[in-house]
């Protein structure tokens, strides 16, 4: 689950079973985070992000230490680049990222917006640990990483973290008139399976090798929907339903 900025919508996702929480420096909701946690933080995975602007090794471990200030936990559990930066070496930047896991305030490195290219090079630049993750834009109508990264992801057990995996919306309510092709499955689908489309649409985003899905929502209503994505699965009839419908 991605935190959009309160307490509430969080606690319920981790009374659901929601134990993922992805957060960064720059959303702002860092404290957010630290304060929903209070008491449970064994729970929950944290995943926050270190700026694309503070790649420079001091840098990198400033900005950590910050993070770590305002989650209020001694490690954070997946630290990520939140996008590449061309003009700061990634060598410097994964040295860093090393230091922090040495130093035993990183549990895993990952990245964030890296293109196939760019996450060949950040791996290669890494001496003891590797990238673990990858968190991209991936969703019914957004496929793009299917041509080379998410192959490439699978061979090299990296996982996909499937961000905005309902596309803004898009994908959680069926227009009421001009109904075409993609809505229609997905529409055929969510009754056959007694879902709702957003439901569908985050099931089949975690059907893919090696992907996980983190919706946003700052409305409880919206938090309980989306945890109900979990827990079943789409038949491979239905997910081949879905590929040809939105290919």
């Amino acid at each position: 689950m991605a935190l959009s900025g309160r307490v509430e919508p969080l606690r319920r996702a981790i009374e659901l079973g929601a134990n993922l929480i992805d957060t960064a420096e720059v959303y702002g909701t860092e404290d957010v985070v630290g304060q929903a946690l209070h008491g449970i933080r064994d729970r929950v995975f944290v995943a926050t992000k270190v700026s694309g602007s503070n790649l420079r090794y001091d840098d990198v471990l400033r900005a950590a230490d910050a993070s770590l200030r305002r989650l209020q936990t001694g490690v954070i559990d997946l630290y990520q680049i939140h996008w590449p930066n061309s003009a700061i070496p990634i060598a410097e930047t994964m040295r860093a990222m090393e230091t922090l896991v040495d130093r035993g305030l990183v549990r895993r490195i990952g990245v964030s917006n890296f293109s196939l290219p760019e996450l060949r090079e950040a791996r290669a630049a890494l001496s003891k640990y590797p990238i673990v993750s990858n968190q991209v834009l991936y969703n019914l109508n957004r496929r793009e990483i299917e041509d080379d990264l998410l192959p490439y992801c699978v061979e090299h057990r990296i996982t996909i973290i499937a961000y905005t995996p309902l596309d803004d919306g898009r994908l959680a309510v069926l227009p009421r008139v001009r109904m075409n092709r993609k809505t229609l499955v997905l529409g055929r689908i969510a009754k056959e399976t007694g879902k709702t489309p957003a439901q569908v649409a985050l099931n089949w985003c975690t059907s893919r090798p090696n992907v996980i899905a983190i919706p946003k929502s700052n409305r409880s209503a919206r938090v309980v929907e989306n945890c109900g994505a979990s827990g079943w699965r789409l038949s491979e009839h239905q997910i081949q339903a879905l590929d040809a419908a939105f290919a």
